[in-house]
């Protein structure tokens, strides 16, 4: 554990001096964003993987916008393990997770079905590593990202409007909003 935490570290040392060694380069190509492209890039080498494709066009300038702040201000990476499902991927999961609990009650523990899934939606990110997480659960609010399931460390959505999503034990429990709350921890129904 303690050989993995070391290699995070490094790889997030790494991932930063690469940041600060391409702002000049980005500087030139987009002054205004320069901050943003330049983490864009690192990151892109950080987690090679990674589709922001599908996401919103809110939600991808949000996340941008909390992961560039997260990365230039606090020394925190942000990577999307997962974003857009289309829906017979997402109804695939769902369809597994029934499976393997047992009941469709169980499985909504989990996973929603594609109807009721933000990733369908497109609002939906599901991020690394758990740092970077823990950094957006308490800054997140300021991009209307917001963690929406206690279960779920690394679930977060975009949520525009007016208030903030409430947040709930587990996917299948039933959201209300609430335009006052401050936290997301409002009182639940």
């Amino acid at each position: 554990m303690d050989q993995l935490r070391a290699r995070d570290r490094l790889f997030t040392a790494v991932t930063l001096i690469l940041g600060i060694v391409l702002l000049p380069v980005a500087a030139l190509y987009r002054p205004r964003r320069a901050l943003e492209l330049a983490c864009r890039w690192a990151l892109r080498m950080r987690y090679p993987a990674e589709d922001l494709t599908g996401l919103t066009g809110r939600a991808k300038a949000a996340f941008a916008a909390a992961r560039t702040e997260a990365f230039w201000r606090h020394g925190r990476l942000i990577g999307l393990t997962s974003g857009y499902r289309d829906p017979v991927t997402q109804q695939r999961l769902f369809d597994e997770q029934v499976r393997r609990s047992g009941s469709p009650a169980a499985a909504r523990r989990r996973v929603l079905p594609a109807a009721e899934s933000g990733h369908v939606r497109g609002i939906a990110l599901d991020v690394r590593p758990r740092e970077g997480a823990g950094w957006l659960d308490e800054h997140g609010a300021r991009h209307h990202l917001y963690r929406t399931y206690d279960n779920e460390w690394w679930h977060f959505e975009h949520h525009p409007g007016p208030g903030e999503p409430l947040r709930v034990p587990h996917p299948g429990a039933r959201a209300r909003y609430h335009p006052a709350a401050a936290s997301g921890q409002a009182a639940r129904t």
